[in-house]
């Protein structure tokens, strides 16, 4: 498992826009909740077979702006290759360091 959080400086769903439009990878769901007074939470939980680990991994991406800032969230798991060994050849980080990636230019902490 991986997982990584840090603050873009555009809107939440611009945010989650370009990870969507971006992303190489199936996307398996999507919501998007306004929760009032221009704040917004997305999620997007996207899947992708990994040849080095034999599995596949799921990718939750939550960005939200509750708390002024728009915050990133990526969690990567189900990539390790075995029930005993928990690994997977660097599979989880890649796939949370996707997002991260895509939104670099943003990024302000």
């Amino acid at each position: 498992m991986s997982t990584i959080s840090f603050n873009v400086n555009i809107a939440p769903l611009a945010a989650l826009n370009l990870v969507k439009d971006n992303q190489n990878a199936d996307l398996v769901h999507e919501e998007y909740h306004n929760v009032g007074q221009d704040k917004l939470i997305g999620t997007q939980i996207y899947e992708k077979y990994y040849f080095r680990s034999k599995n596949r991994a799921a990718l939750i991406v939550i960005i939200d702006n509750l708390k002024g800032t728009t915050n990133v969230r990526a969690i990567a798991t189900g990539s390790s290759e075995g029930l005993i060994f928990n690994f997977d050849w660097g599979a989880a980080d890649d796939f949370a360091s996707s997002v991260e990636n895509i939104l670099d230019p943003y990024i302000i902490e």
